[in-house]
């Protein structure tokens, strides 16, 4: 008899429906099988479904990879094709060299992140049925990028262990340098894959990158939770008078220094401060035009909600304190579990509280080449607003 996956009654409706995810609680049969072992799955009156692989040690037991009667293979190595075909088609007429390739869910490829940076491929695994399927993937990838010298992967997100997977980090294929050149809309960066954060560079916030470096004119700006000067540097691009970017890494520092200079912006004319942001923020007056907030997620997990509710908010309470009137905060969050319309409630009750007159002149959301399935809205993770402070 073939091991396959049997849905309860009436539990089969999202699956019909394209999204990938399968609980526990939907499940009426489930086989005797390995850790992330594809699987068919069938509904309760027998109607083939797709095929997704499984962890019982997980309440997300399922992710789907294809859908109907297609072979799970066929369908991988097709949307590995199609992710390939949009990012060429999104960026064949820009100065860019570097974006997001795989975007998991979005790219109906669940547990998979590849990201380019100029010949390089980084690679993050958060699941064991992809991690089964690791070999295949990278496999394909080469085949369909011929011209790629380097695969590096970076799983190391704490989400692995509870799939009862290892972190893992390191070389997989070819050469990676210590310091990768690219290339976004015609600014220069350099990415340190092994040791910066997520896979080395933010490509999630490349169209805010692009929006900063319009609206700085002239303007005096602060970066916090700079990281390696991106924002920094679009904005110094954009003609401001100065910019000061904070970060509590010195290296990262480092690399923003470095990122300036090499599009030739004279590092004497603008601030690199190596500090808690919440500190800094803290200890001066914050006189400026334009803030820029992006920090890391605070909620990794559900559990952290609360906790990184307070460090939202009194984030939002230094800035909304400091910050002179009529000027602009440019503020992010890329919690998934903050929703967006909770991060506007609390940005809503801080201004409240704080009596300042905000305004909001724009929403914005994660780049191009993180797409969210229309049939998994659980891809929306970026969130992203321009104030202006009265």
């Amino acid at each position: 008899m073939q091991l396959k996956v049997i849905l309860k009654q009436k539990r089969d409706e999202f699956v019909r429906s394209f999204h990938p995810w399968i609980f526990s609680g939907a499940i009426d049969y489930f086989p005797k099988s390995q850790p992330g072992e594809l699987l068919p799955v069938f509904s309760h009156d027998g109607d083939a479904l797709g095929w997704g692989y499984f962890n019982e040690k997980c309440s997300l037991m399922g992710r789907m990879v294809s859908f109907g009667t297609q072979d799970p293979y066929d369908a991988i190595k097709e949307s590995i094709a199609k992710a390939l075909l949009l990012r060429k088609k999104i960026f064949a007429n820009q100065p860019t060299n570097s974006f997001r390739l795989i975007h998991g869910e979005g790219d109906f490829l669940p547990g998979l992140v590849v990201d380019l940076y100029d010949k390089i491929l980084v690679v993050q695994i958060t699941t064991f049925g992809m991690e089964r399927l690791k070999e295949f993937v990278i496999r394909t990838l080469k085949e369909h990028l011929p011209e790629i010298s380097g695969i590096y992967e970076k799983s190391d997100l704490p989400v692995r262990e509870l799939e009862g997977l290892e972190r893992k980090e390191g070389l997989l294929w070819g050469s990676v340098p210590h310091e990768v050149a690219i290339m976004e809309k015609g600014i220069c960066f350099l990415v340190d894959i092994s040791h910066g954060q997520k896979t080395g560079f933010f490509l999630d916030q490349r169209e805010m990158r692009s929006f900063v470096r319009e609206i700085s004119f002239q303007k005096r700006v602060v970066n916090g939770f700079a990281y390696t000067g991106a924002f920094s540097v679009a904005a110094a691009l954009g003609g401001a008078q100065r910019v000061d970017s904070v970060d509590i890494s010195q290296p990262a520092l480092d690399l923003a220094k470095k990122n300036f200079s090499l599009n030739k912006i004279a590092i004497d004319s603008h601030g690199f401060y190596c500090e808690d942001l919440f500190d800094f923020l803290e200890k001066r007056t914050l006189d400026c035009d334009l803030l820029i907030l992006d920090p890391p997620a605070f909620a990794k997990k559900r559990e952290d909600l609360s906790s990184a509710l307070k460090g939202y908010r009194r984030l939002h309470q230094l800035a909304f304190a400091k910050m002179p009137k009529e000027s602009l905060l440019l503020t992010s969050s890329c919690s998934y579990h903050l929703s967006e319309e909770l991060f506007l409630s609390l940005l809503f009750q801080t201004a409240k509280e704080m009596k300042r007159k905000v305004k909001i002149l724009s929403s914005h959301h994660q780049a191009l080449d993180h797409p969210m399935s229309l049939f998994h809205k659980e891809g929306k993770y970026l969130k992203s607003f321009l104030l202006a402070l009265g």
